[in-house]
């Protein structure tokens, strides 16, 4: 398997001349409080208005409903693996956020992949694999690094919604991973609590290669020790065993756009 911000158009307010007001005649101004007044808004300015919201026409109907999701690691993984081929050929469809979906979504969830992914923002699972709504459970930690919270929160996926598929997913150029070597190298601690992120990383660094082929190489390396170290979770070993859950390691590359298989 593998933004253009909107420019920015500063607005000016007019300056006008201040002009007295003809005898007996009410202000401009004073009539643009009093309407404000009466309908509930404050004006301030040349036409900023606080306070209201402005109209908008009720949602087209869509026909899209919430789509049958997997139920099997294998289903999951090949949505999986067909999203990312839609993100990485700009073929994406942005499925589940029709109003029928967002409305299914208040009463129940019933996500079909639970993803344990790094902070970076280069990498959100909902955009890589094509999801939308309700599709999939997403934690995220620098180089996933797993502490009491995220085994929690993983577990609460797997245990509670019955979640068929956790994949651990590592990207090329990870930051953590690279501050872990570089720090490894020089013998400098890091700052504060990064330092705690380095600690769990350094188990993997893979000291046979160089440069930055060990950073690239302890990336793959740290998502096998991160999986490893899911699959011996009692919990989540039993499940496993069960065959009611698939522990996957998959790696996003930047350049390319592509989720693969760690093996």
């Amino acid at each position: 398997m593998n933004s253009q911000a909107a420019p920015h158009t500063a607005v000016h307010p007019q300056r006008t001349a201040s002009v007295a007001p003809l005898s007996g005649a009410t202000p401009p101004a004073r009539r643009s409080l009093l309407r404000a007044a009466l309908t509930g808004t404050t004006v301030l300015g040349a036409g900023l208005v606080i306070g209201a919201e402005p109209a908008v026409a009720a949602p087209a109907p869509y026909a899209a409903a919430p789509r049958k999701r997997p139920t099997t690691a294998d289903e999951a993984l090949r949505e999986l693996s067909a999203g990312n081929r839609r993100w990485r050929t700009f073929r994406q469809q942005h499925p589940d956020e029709s109003p029928a979906v967002r409305q299914a979504l208040t009463t129940s969830q019933h996500p079909f992949a639970l993803v344990l992914g790094c902070i970076d923002s280069r990498v959100p699972p909902e955009m890589v694999f094509d999801q939308g709504l309700g599709d999939l459970m997403t934690i995220r930690s620098g180089g996933q690094v797993l502490d009491e919270a995220v085994l929690g929160s993983l577990a609460y996926g797997v245990l509670e919604l019955g979640i068929p598929l956790l994949m651990v997913l590592g990207h090329q150029s990870c930051g953590a991973v690279k501050a872990t070597v570089q720090a490894d190298q020089s013998g400098e601690r890091l700052p504060a609590h990064i330092q705690y992120l380095a600690d769990q990383i350094t188990p993997a660094i893979d000291r046979s290669k160089e440069g930055d082929a060990r950073v690239d190489a302890t990336i793959d390396a740290n998502i096998r020790l991160i999986r490893a170290r899911l699959a011996a979770e009692p919990d989540l070993a039993a499940k496993v065993d069960s065959g009611a859950l698939a522990i996957v390691g998959a790696r996003y590359e930047l350049t390319t756009q592509r989720v693969h298989r760690i093996s």
